[in-house]
């Protein structure tokens, strides 16, 4: 049987995915779609097999900073699941895919029946905190160019994909920078010859110079998460 390709449905035992197989079905993520609003109850899983979703803090001056990134890697909804579904921010659209989602009931009930399905969602749980920690030292210590060249490197990653289509505001809230700021920063890295960045086009031409430009905390992230998760 062929799995989505997603990273915590592809770890899962035979017996785990069986207790959760029937229960799947799979959606279309747009753009800027709002999955949950910070405050509002989590009703579904998702397990994105292409796109990325973004975790967005919203501060009381009305501005929004992102905090992490999910894509076929992991899942929204990974501690919800073991416990509060509060969710403790809000969950959108970064980049169109589509994922695979579960009620989270359903999930939370196969949980309670499966030890290591309840450790796999631990792990993905803590890999999602590894990057919010390590976002919050960032957005205080590395240039903004450092903290853009980190978010691109991460998408990448996600989706796979060298062409990708950003608002200025998503921009803004990936580096935690006002959006006034956002073409000088996209143009620094452009003039580098990184990207080519056009309207909210971005092409990224050259991941090596990104990657050189990049703060630590994209290696940070990635090892932290290959240590819970497998490389």
């Amino acid at each position: 049987m062929v799995r989505p390709s997603n990273r915590f449905l592809s770890a899962l035992s035979a017996d785990d995915y069986e207790l959760i197989r029937a229960h799947l079905r799979t959606v279309d993520l747009p753009q800027e779609t709002v999955l949950v609003e910070t405050g509002e109850t989590l009703k579904r899983a998702y397990f994105p097999h292409r796109g990325v979703i973004s975790l967005v803090v919203e501060l009381t001056k009305g501005a929004h900073v992102q905090v992490a990134m999910i894509g076929r890697d992991s899942l929204l909804g990974a501690l919800s699941a073991m416990g509060d579904a509060g969710a403790l921010n809000t969950a959108v659209v970064l980049v169109a895919g589509a994922a695979s989602v579960i009620d989270l009931d359903r999930l939370r009930l196969a949980a309670d029946q499966s030890p290591t399905l309840r450790t796999l969602l631990v792990r993905h749980g803590l890999a999602v905190y590894a990057q919010v920690q390590q976002t919050a030292g960032c957005n205080v210590a590395h240039p903004v160019e450092s903290r853009l060249s980190r978010c691109l490197l991460h998408i990448h990653d996600l989706s796979a994909d060298y062409r990708l289509l950003l608002t200025q505001e998503a921009l803004a809230q990936m580096i935690g920078a006002r959006r006034n700021s956002v073409s000088l920063v996209a143009n620094t890295l452009q003039q580098a010859n990184f990207i080519h960045y056009s309207r909210g086009h971005i092409q990224i031409i050259n991941l090596d110079g990104l990657r050189e430009t990049a703060c630590e905390c994209y290696a940070t992230v990635k090892a932290q998460c290959d240590r819970l998760l497998g490389s």
